[in-house]
């Protein structure tokens, strides 16, 4: 078991590993000279991919999932939480919630949100076809569609998009949202549903998702309108004839 915590610790924390090296690199919209996507930055989640396709073979690294597998299984059998379902989407959650309390992060809220739904189109693209063609057997026995593991590149795409936008008022939202998105993988194994391989897979494919869409997000925007538009957008909480919603106002 020490030697699991200690695998779990070394090579599930990417996430974290990865904010405290990146170095401070504007992508906001109207710096676009700055939009570019840096090597290094990608360096770590390719690797991460590169990990899970070596493991669709029969070698060293798939022995490690099965050994692994069968370690978390030993020790907890009967473990079963359903909290990776909803922590996937907290890092993203945290960006609104943030906006709300008043933290601006590097884009407006349009902006931002416009990012975050390419990252998770890039992602849930990406991670649908390679289901579909690693074929691979979840260790439950539940599906053929286990590589790579969708919940964990869903959290790390917005533990990214957290980072990303929040890096620079303080590096500790991206590690807050980087913890929360290993936990999200480290359940998917402790629930039987994804080997560890799956889940080192995943993170790469949800950081890199997000740092092609901040990439890309200015460039299509430029295209579809012709010229850089800049969109004021505010929102606020409302209380009003005992209803509680949110109050938008926006200019362009």
């Amino acid at each position: 078991m020490k030697k699991l915590r200690y695998l779990l610790i070394t090579c599930c924390l990417p996430g974290f590993l990865y904010a405290q090296v990146q170095q401070p690199d504007s992508l906001a919209l109207k710096k676009t000279t700055e939009n570019t996507l840096k090597i290094k930055s990608l360096i770590v989640p390719a690797i991460f991919i590169g990990y899970g396709v070596v493991s669709l073979g029969n070698n060293a690294i798939r022995d490690l999932d099965k050994t692994t597998k069968n370690e978390l299984q030993e020790d907890h059998p009967l473990f079963a939480a359903h909290v990776d379902d909803y922590s996937q989407f907290a890092p993203a959650l945290a960006v609104y919630a943030l906006n709300l309390a008043g933290i601006k992060g590097k884009h407006s809220l349009a902006d931002a949100t416009g990012i975050y739904v390419l990252s998770s189109a890039i992602m849930g693209g990406t991670v649908s076809i390679l289901k579909s063609s690693s074929h691979r057997l979840r260790p439950n026995g539940n599906g053929y569609n286990s590589f790579p593991s969708g919940h964990t590149a869903n959290a790390f795409a917005a533990a990214t998009f957290l980072n990303q936008e929040y890096k620079d008022v303080s590096p500790w939202y991206g590690y807050a949202g980087y913890t929360v998105a290993t936990a999200t993988g480290v359940l998917r194994m402790y629930n039987n549903k994804h080997w560890f391989s799956d889940v080192v897979a995943g993170a790469g494919i949800g950081i890199l998702s997000t740092k092609v869409a901040y990439y890309l997000y200015p460039r299509l925007k430029k295209m579809v309108l012709g010229k850089e538009m800049k969109v004021n957008y505010s929102m606020a909480p409302l209380y009003q004839d005992k209803a509680i919603g949110l109050s938008f106002h926006g200019t362009f």
